[in-house]
């Protein structure tokens, strides 16, 4: 867990982050010289782990909205909701029939040669 600023310091990442939702395309330079003002001083480092937090804490949020909204129209449309998990068991079954198709019918080579010729 992080260490907490001692009372009266700045938390400097928190500064950070102000700065960069005021204007979210600042460069490092002025980042510095705009807290260097309140007596603020950081890393480059720590500025550029600010902004990928921030950047990846957008996507995140962007992907379950994006996964909200699918999940809302397929139920809404009356279709039957399938998870990543049940597509994939759903595809394993599909390869397993295939399989014992094939044995079946004499190996994949036959299988495929059944199916070049119906797809004639």
């Amino acid at each position: 867990m992080a260490k907490k600023a001692p009372e009266g310091e700045v938390n400097r990442s928190q500064a950070i982050r102000d700065l960069l939702k005021e204007n979210p395309e600042i460069k490092f330079s002025e980042a510095v010289s705009t807290l260097a003002e309140k007596g603020i001083k950081f890393s480059k480092a720590t500025f550029y782990l600010v902004k990928g937090s921030l950047a990846g804490q957008k996507t995140r949020r962007k992907k379950n909205r994006k996964k909200a909204v699918q999940l809302i129209t397929a139920s809404s449309d009356g279709q039957a909701t399938m998870t990543q998990a049940a597509t994939k068991s759903d595809a394993l079954a599909t390869i397993r029939k295939i399989k014992s198709l094939a044995g079946e019918v004499g190996g994949l080579r036959t299988l495929k040669g059944l199916v070049d010729a119906l797809s004639e």
